[in-house]
């Protein structure tokens, strides 16, 4: 499969970086402090901002501490980040002004996070912070298109969870499932899914870049 695109637009955790056992102990230790069911947190959280997910935990003059208090465990917590296979070699290759991320973390936390696994940071990178609404809200998919001067109905959004691709899709955009976090069939409503992103090979055109897929898990949407 072949797509001819202007832009890529990649979500971080679970796409980019390998934080899943950061996010895990760290969800865990602040649910045990209040007596939350940290399994039924873990169920619902991945690909939503923090906040958002707190939001539906909390009463509402408690939430602004405990989400700072969640990020600083975080924060803390970067041993066990790495870089998802491809990713060391696929992002140094994109032109600057053809890529950006679009991530439900801050841009505090994410930036530390592509640090410590080696990967590059983005000139545009929309974090939790820079939306009013995350995802699966398509704000900021179209913050990224627009910071970057492209129509997002020519990007390809590249994301593991589903709260992602529905917000790829409602902004407009083609959508590439990598099944690095979530089984292929919970990504189905991408355009393609790959296992991760060594099926995926990107070339710099005059007018945008080509993306190549060479192994994919499920057959384009259309």
């Amino acid at each position: 499969m072949r797509l001819e695109v202007d832009a890529l637009l990649f979500d971080i955790d679970g796409t980019l970086v390998d934080s899943t056992p950061v996010v895990e102990r760290t969800w865990r230790t602040w649910a045990g402090r209040r007596g939350l069911d940290a399994e039924e947190i873990l169920r619902v959280c991945h690909g939503r901002r923090s906040e958002d997910t707190i939001a539906d935990l909390l009463p509402v003059g408690e939430r602004a501490a405990a989400t700072v208090e969640l990020e600083e465990l975080e924060l803390a917590d970067l041993d066990d980040v790495v870089a998802l296979p491809a990713t060391r070699v696929l992002l140094p290759r994109l032109p600057t002004d053809r890529w950006a991320a679009v991530t439900s973390g801050s841009q505090r936390l994410m930036r530390a996070r592509l640090a410590a696994a080696g990967l590059p940071v983005p000139a545009v990178l929309v974090g939790a912070e820079d939306v009013s609404v995350g995802k699966p809200d398509p704000e900021g998919y179209l913050k990224a298109a627009a910071a970057l001067g492209v129509d997002v109905s020519r990007c390809l959004v590249v994301e593991d969870a589903p709260a992602g691709l529905a917000a790829g899709r409602a902004a407009g955009a083609r959508t590439l499932g990598v099944a690095t976090s979530h089984e292929p069939g919970a990504l189905r409503s991408a355009d393609v899914v790959v296992a991760d992103l060594t099926a995926v090979s990107v070339e710099a055109t005059t007018g945008g870049l080509a993306v190549t897929v060479s192994r994919s898990t499920s057959e384009p949407a259309g």
